[in-house]
């Protein structure tokens, strides 16, 4: 038989303890909360027009294929969202994070993209038409080539908090 160690058999007594919390808290209700402290939100196929998200800490959240026109996302953070097919036409997204987002084939038309953090995310097929990006950072953003001209035709201002101006960012 092995040498026991005083270490040793410290961690035997943990992992087995460990291994009953976890059964207990998985299997029974033990009265323990072991909930995730950051539930991460589903908005996927909502269909809020209008509604008011703003200022909310949305990091990771799905807002894939919902209906978001007009909507307030004012200082909202998104980062690491996933917004494909999303429809944010005329949506208020000054001050958003929306970096290393998912964003393919969003509709931004109209939506007020100043000061957007809107950087290392994917937003190929999406349309910015009349989008207002001043101060707004795209770096390392991947967007249609035909979306990014357009976007320089108007593209102004500084980012601040990259300090990154919006041209720039943009390859203009």
């Amino acid at each position: 038989m092995p040498f026991l160690t005083h270490s040793r058999v410290a961690r035997a007594v943990l992992t087995i303890v460990s291994s009953l919390v976890f059964t207990c808290a998985s299997l029974v209700n033990c009265g323990f909360d072991l909930a995730p402290a950051i539930a991460i939100e589903d908005f996927t196929y909502a269909d809020i027009p209008g509604a008011d998200l703003s200022g909310r800490d949305l990091a990771g959240a799905s807002l894939a294929a919902a209906n978001l026109k007009d909507a307030d996302l004012h200082g909202t953070n998104l980062y690491g969202g996933f917004l494909t097919k999303a429809v944010l036409s005329g949506a208020n997204l000054r001050d958003v994070n929306l970096a290393e987002t998912f964003a393919d084939r969003v509709h931004f038309e109209q939506a007020d993209l100043t000061n957007a953090v809107f950087t290392d995310a994917i937003a190929s097929g999406s349309s910015f038409y009349q989008a207002t990006v001043e101060g707004a950072d795209f770096s390392g953003t991947i967007l249609d080539r035909m979306q990014q001209v357009r976007l320089c035709e108007y593209a102004d201002g500084v980012n601040p908090t990259t300090g990154v101006a919006t041209r720039d960012s943009l390859g203009c």
